[in-house]
């Protein structure tokens, strides 16, 4: 017997499922994080490639631009 009268610790059903859903909710989380940053590169990503290729639409029409001026002359 403990020297304080308290009688030992226990686990009881209600306190192993909590412990049981609080881990399991942990873990969702850290994989929903991890998702989170994965769909964020993959918006870094598209929002390089849409700039590039506004970027490229532009200069395509700057050139033709361009030609058309020198074609007048």
């Amino acid at each position: 017997m403990m020297g304080d009268g308290m009688p030992p610790p226990f686990d009881c059903a209600p306190g192993l499922r909590l412990a049981a859903h609080e881990q399991l909710m942990q873990l969702q989380q850290e994989h929903l994080n991890r998702r989170l940053d994965r769909l964020e590169q993959m918006m870094e990503r598209l929002d390089r490639r849409l700039w590039f290729t506004v970027y490229g639409v532009v200069a395509v029409i700057l050139g033709q631009a361009f030609r058309s001026l020198l074609l007048f002359q």
